[in-house]
Protein backbone atom coordinates (compact mmCIF):
# COMPACT_ATOMS: atom_id res chain seq x y z
CA UNK A 1 0.00 0.00 0.00
CA UNK A 2 2.74 1.95 0.59
CA UNK A 3 4.46 1.94 -2.69
CA UNK A 4 1.01 2.50 -4.26
CA UNK A 5 0.14 5.62 -2.47
CA UNK A 6 3.61 6.96 -3.65
CA UNK A 7 2.55 6.24 -7.13
CA UNK A 8 -0.84 8.27 -6.48
CA UNK A 9 1.15 10.95 -4.74
CA UNK A 10 4.05 11.58 -7.13
CA UNK A 11 1.14 11.47 -10.37
CA UNK A 12 -0.67 14.40 -8.66
CA UNK A 13 -0.72 17.43 -10.72
CA UNK A 14 2.20 20.29 -9.32
CA UNK A 15 3.78 17.11 -7.01
CA UNK A 16 7.45 17.03 -8.97
CA UNK A 17 8.18 13.34 -10.18
CA UNK A 18 12.11 13.95 -11.01
CA UNK A 19 13.24 15.21 -7.31
CA UNK A 20 17.02 15.06 -8.19
CA UNK A 21 19.23 15.60 -11.34
CA UNK A 22 16.83 14.77 -14.38
CA UNK A 23 19.95 13.25 -15.57
CA UNK A 24 18.56 12.23 -18.72
CA UNK A 25 17.29 15.29 -19.84
CA UNK A 26 20.26 16.44 -18.92
CA UNK A 27 22.37 14.22 -21.84
CA UNK A 28 19.39 15.10 -24.00
CA UNK A 29 19.99 18.72 -24.36
CA UNK A 30 24.22 18.12 -23.92
CA UNK A 31 24.09 15.84 -26.88
CA UNK A 32 21.64 17.64 -29.28
CA UNK A 33 24.03 21.37 -28.56
CA UNK A 34 26.88 19.00 -29.74
CA UNK A 35 25.30 17.48 -32.67
CA UNK A 36 24.27 20.66 -34.08
CA UNK A 37 27.68 22.04 -34.09
CA UNK A 38 28.93 18.65 -35.25
CA UNK A 39 26.77 18.64 -37.79
CA UNK A 40 28.42 21.76 -39.38
CA UNK A 41 32.17 20.77 -38.11
CA UNK A 42 33.90 22.14 -41.48
CA UNK A 43 32.51 25.27 -39.97
CA UNK A 44 33.01 24.81 -36.21
CA UNK A 45 36.06 22.64 -35.27
CA UNK A 46 38.44 23.19 -38.45
CA UNK A 47 37.93 26.17 -40.07
CA UNK A 48 38.68 27.75 -36.46
CA UNK A 49 41.18 25.63 -36.06
CA UNK A 50 42.85 26.61 -39.72
CA UNK A 51 42.83 30.70 -39.02
CA UNK A 52 44.27 29.81 -35.49
CA UNK A 53 47.62 28.23 -37.43
CA UNK A 54 47.49 30.88 -39.66
CA UNK A 55 48.58 33.35 -36.55
CA UNK A 56 51.50 30.96 -35.91
CA UNK A 57 52.42 30.75 -40.02
CA UNK A 58 52.27 34.64 -40.05
CA UNK A 59 54.40 34.94 -37.09
CA UNK A 60 57.33 31.83 -37.84
CA UNK A 61 57.35 33.52 -41.04
CA UNK A 62 57.98 37.19 -40.03
CA UNK A 63 60.64 36.12 -37.75
CA UNK A 64 61.95 34.33 -40.02
CA UNK A 65 65.72 32.95 -39.07
CA UNK A 66 65.93 35.11 -36.16
CA UNK A 67 66.00 33.43 -33.32
CA UNK A 68 64.16 34.93 -30.58
CA UNK A 69 63.50 33.48 -27.07
CA UNK A 70 60.81 34.38 -24.30
CA UNK A 71 60.41 32.20 -21.24
CA UNK A 72 63.27 30.05 -22.16
CA UNK A 73 61.65 28.97 -25.24
CA UNK A 74 62.10 30.00 -28.74
CA UNK A 75 59.24 32.21 -29.74
CA UNK A 76 56.97 29.71 -31.69
CA UNK A 77 57.22 27.47 -28.65
CA UNK A 78 56.16 30.13 -26.78
CA UNK A 79 53.07 31.10 -29.12
CA UNK A 80 51.66 27.74 -29.63
CA UNK A 81 50.16 27.04 -26.53
CA UNK A 82 49.28 30.50 -26.34
CA UNK A 83 47.25 30.11 -29.74
CA UNK A 84 45.94 26.55 -28.81
CA UNK A 85 43.93 28.04 -25.53
CA UNK A 86 43.16 31.24 -27.24
CA UNK A 87 41.11 29.24 -30.15
CA UNK A 88 39.18 27.37 -27.39
CA UNK A 89 37.69 30.14 -25.61
CA UNK A 90 36.95 32.00 -28.78
CA UNK A 91 35.06 28.38 -30.00
CA UNK A 92 33.48 28.20 -26.51
CA UNK A 93 31.82 31.44 -26.68
CA UNK A 94 30.79 31.13 -30.39
CA UNK A 95 28.86 27.96 -29.58
CA UNK A 96 27.19 29.07 -25.97
CA UNK A 97 26.35 32.69 -27.49
CA UNK A 98 24.33 31.24 -30.30
CA UNK A 99 21.81 28.87 -28.71
CA UNK A 100 19.10 30.66 -27.01
CA UNK A 101 19.65 33.84 -28.95
CA UNK A 102 18.94 31.72 -32.34
CA UNK A 103 15.86 30.30 -30.51
CA UNK A 104 14.27 33.66 -29.26
CA UNK A 105 15.23 34.87 -33.06
CA UNK A 106 13.76 31.69 -34.64
CA UNK A 107 10.46 31.55 -32.03
CA UNK A 108 11.95 27.89 -30.93
CA UNK A 109 12.85 29.17 -27.68
CA UNK A 110 10.09 27.31 -25.78
CA UNK A 111 12.58 24.16 -26.56
CA UNK A 112 14.62 24.80 -24.00
CA UNK A 113 11.89 26.06 -21.16
CA UNK A 114 9.19 23.72 -21.82
CA UNK A 115 11.31 20.47 -20.99
CA UNK A 116 10.92 19.11 -17.69
CA UNK A 117 14.62 20.70 -17.07
CA UNK A 118 16.04 22.55 -14.10
CA UNK A 119 17.59 26.11 -14.62
CA UNK A 120 21.15 24.51 -13.55
CA UNK A 121 20.30 21.53 -15.85
CA UNK A 122 19.66 24.19 -19.12
CA UNK A 123 22.79 26.18 -18.22
CA UNK A 124 24.90 23.38 -17.34
CA UNK A 125 23.73 21.67 -20.69
CA UNK A 126 24.96 24.27 -22.65
CA UNK A 127 28.24 25.24 -21.09
CA UNK A 128 29.05 21.50 -21.19
CA UNK A 129 28.29 21.50 -25.04
CA UNK A 130 30.69 24.26 -25.63
CA UNK A 131 33.25 22.89 -23.57
CA UNK A 132 33.42 20.03 -25.45
CA UNK A 133 33.97 22.50 -29.04
CA UNK A 134 36.10 24.34 -27.52
CA UNK A 135 38.16 21.18 -26.82
CA UNK A 136 38.16 19.56 -30.36
CA UNK A 137 38.88 22.76 -31.70
CA UNK A 138 42.06 22.48 -29.07
CA UNK A 139 43.11 19.35 -30.30
CA UNK A 140 42.27 19.96 -33.82
CA UNK A 141 44.58 22.51 -33.38
CA UNK A 142 47.37 21.18 -31.25
CA UNK A 143 47.13 18.21 -34.22
CA UNK A 144 48.09 20.18 -36.29
CA UNK A 145 51.06 22.08 -34.78
CA UNK A 146 52.68 18.45 -34.03
CA UNK A 147 53.78 18.69 -37.87
CA UNK A 148 54.77 22.07 -37.91
CA UNK A 149 58.81 22.82 -38.22
CA UNK A 150 60.62 23.85 -35.51
CA UNK A 151 57.70 23.79 -32.98
CA UNK A 152 57.56 21.41 -29.88
CA UNK A 153 53.78 21.30 -28.26
CA UNK A 154 54.54 18.35 -26.62
CA UNK A 155 52.55 18.32 -22.68
CA UNK A 156 54.63 18.45 -19.65
CA UNK A 157 52.07 19.34 -17.52
CA UNK A 158 49.16 17.62 -18.41
CA UNK A 159 47.30 19.04 -15.09
CA UNK A 160 47.90 22.63 -15.98
CA UNK A 161 46.40 21.70 -19.82
CA UNK A 162 43.60 19.91 -18.50
CA UNK A 163 43.13 22.41 -15.44
CA UNK A 164 43.03 25.79 -16.96
CA UNK A 165 42.29 24.64 -21.06
CA UNK A 166 38.70 23.87 -18.88
CA UNK A 167 38.12 27.00 -16.70
CA UNK A 168 39.40 29.04 -19.51
CA UNK A 169 36.64 27.44 -21.92
CA UNK A 170 33.77 27.36 -19.31
CA UNK A 171 34.14 31.03 -18.59
CA UNK A 172 34.20 32.00 -22.22
CA UNK A 173 31.00 29.33 -22.09
CA UNK A 174 29.05 31.53 -19.30
CA UNK A 175 29.89 34.51 -21.23
CA UNK A 176 28.55 33.12 -23.88
CA UNK A 177 25.49 32.37 -22.40
CA UNK A 178 25.21 35.45 -20.76
CA UNK A 179 25.36 37.33 -24.09
CA UNK A 180 22.78 34.67 -25.48
CA UNK A 181 20.68 35.70 -22.92
CA UNK A 182 20.85 39.71 -23.28
CA UNK A 183 21.18 39.74 -27.03
CA UNK A 184 17.79 39.90 -29.27
CA UNK A 185 19.80 40.11 -32.80
CA UNK A 186 23.19 38.47 -34.06
CA UNK A 187 24.56 42.02 -34.04
CA UNK A 188 24.46 42.12 -30.34
CA UNK A 189 26.02 39.01 -30.09
CA UNK A 190 28.49 40.17 -33.15
CA UNK A 191 28.88 43.46 -30.92
CA UNK A 192 30.18 41.36 -27.85
CA UNK A 193 32.86 39.30 -29.51
CA UNK A 194 34.41 42.03 -31.52
CA UNK A 195 34.34 44.66 -28.89
CA UNK A 196 35.13 42.41 -25.57
CA UNK A 197 36.22 39.23 -26.61
CA UNK A 198 38.63 39.66 -29.50
CA UNK A 199 39.90 42.40 -27.77
CA UNK A 200 40.54 40.65 -24.44
CA UNK A 201 41.91 37.40 -26.29
CA UNK A 202 44.42 39.17 -28.30
CA UNK A 203 45.69 41.67 -25.59
CA UNK A 204 45.92 38.77 -23.31
CA UNK A 205 49.46 37.65 -23.43
CA UNK A 206 49.44 35.19 -26.61
CA UNK A 207 51.91 36.70 -28.57
CA UNK A 208 54.15 38.15 -25.54
CA UNK A 209 55.14 38.11 -22.19
CA UNK A 210 53.55 40.67 -20.18
CA UNK A 211 56.91 40.92 -18.14
CA UNK A 212 58.48 43.07 -21.02
CA UNK A 213 55.88 45.40 -20.96
CA UNK A 214 56.09 48.54 -19.77
CA UNK A 215 54.41 48.97 -16.03
CA UNK A 216 51.13 50.46 -17.55
CA UNK A 217 50.79 48.14 -20.01
CA UNK A 218 51.73 45.20 -17.98
CA UNK A 219 48.48 46.38 -14.95
CA UNK A 220 46.24 46.23 -18.09
CA UNK A 221 47.27 42.96 -18.98
CA UNK A 222 47.18 41.45 -15.16
CA UNK A 223 43.64 42.96 -15.10
CA UNK A 224 42.60 40.49 -18.13
CA UNK A 225 41.13 37.08 -17.01
CA UNK A 226 42.12 35.76 -20.77
CA UNK A 227 45.70 36.10 -19.09
CA UNK A 228 45.82 33.76 -16.48
CA UNK A 229 43.81 31.11 -18.69
CA UNK A 230 46.47 31.27 -21.54
CA UNK A 231 49.69 31.79 -19.18
CA UNK A 232 48.51 28.68 -16.91
CA UNK A 233 47.73 26.79 -19.88
CA UNK A 234 51.39 27.67 -21.59
CA UNK A 235 52.91 26.40 -18.62
CA UNK A 236 51.77 22.94 -19.58
CA UNK A 237 53.80 22.71 -22.17
CA UNK A 238 56.81 24.91 -21.56
CA UNK A 239 56.83 24.46 -18.09
CA UNK A 240 57.44 28.24 -17.42
CA UNK A 241 54.66 30.77 -16.57
CA UNK A 242 54.58 34.32 -15.69
CA UNK A 243 52.24 34.01 -13.35
CA UNK A 244 51.43 32.65 -10.23
CA UNK A 245 50.07 29.24 -11.01
CA UNK A 246 47.80 29.00 -7.57
CA UNK A 247 46.47 32.63 -8.13
CA UNK A 248 45.46 31.84 -11.58
CA UNK A 249 43.57 29.33 -10.62
CA UNK A 250 41.87 31.05 -7.69
CA UNK A 251 40.73 33.61 -9.73
CA UNK A 252 39.52 31.71 -12.68
CA UNK A 253 36.80 29.71 -10.42
CA UNK A 254 36.03 32.26 -8.96
CA UNK A 255 35.31 34.25 -12.03
CA UNK A 256 33.67 30.87 -13.00
CA UNK A 257 31.39 30.66 -10.09
CA UNK A 258 30.13 34.47 -10.26
CA UNK A 259 29.50 34.11 -14.32
CA UNK A 260 27.40 30.89 -13.38
CA UNK A 261 25.25 32.26 -10.87
CA UNK A 262 24.55 35.36 -12.84
CA UNK A 263 23.54 32.93 -15.64
CA UNK A 264 21.69 30.79 -13.71
CA UNK A 265 19.65 34.28 -11.63
CA UNK A 266 18.59 35.38 -15.07
CA UNK A 267 17.70 31.78 -16.72
CA UNK A 268 15.54 31.39 -13.31
CA UNK A 269 14.13 34.99 -13.98
CA UNK A 270 13.36 34.15 -17.26
CA UNK A 271 14.69 37.85 -18.61
CA UNK A 272 14.96 38.44 -22.14
CA UNK A 273 13.92 34.84 -22.44
CA UNK A 274 10.34 34.60 -20.95
CA UNK A 275 8.80 38.05 -21.71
Amino acid sequence: MNSESEIAIRNQPGVPAIRSVNWGGLQALYLKEVRRFFKVQLQTIWAPALTTLLYLVIFTVALGRVKREVLGVSFPDFLAPGLIIMGMMQNAFANSSFSLLVGKIQGTIVDYLMPPLSTAEVLFGLAGAAATRAVLVGFAIWGAMMFWPDVHVMPRHIWAIALFGLLGSFMLAFMGVLTSIWAEKFDHAAAVTNFVVAPLALLSGTFYSVDKLAPTFAAISHANPFHYAISGFRYGFIGQADIPLGFGIALLVGINVVLAATCYLLLKTGWKIKS
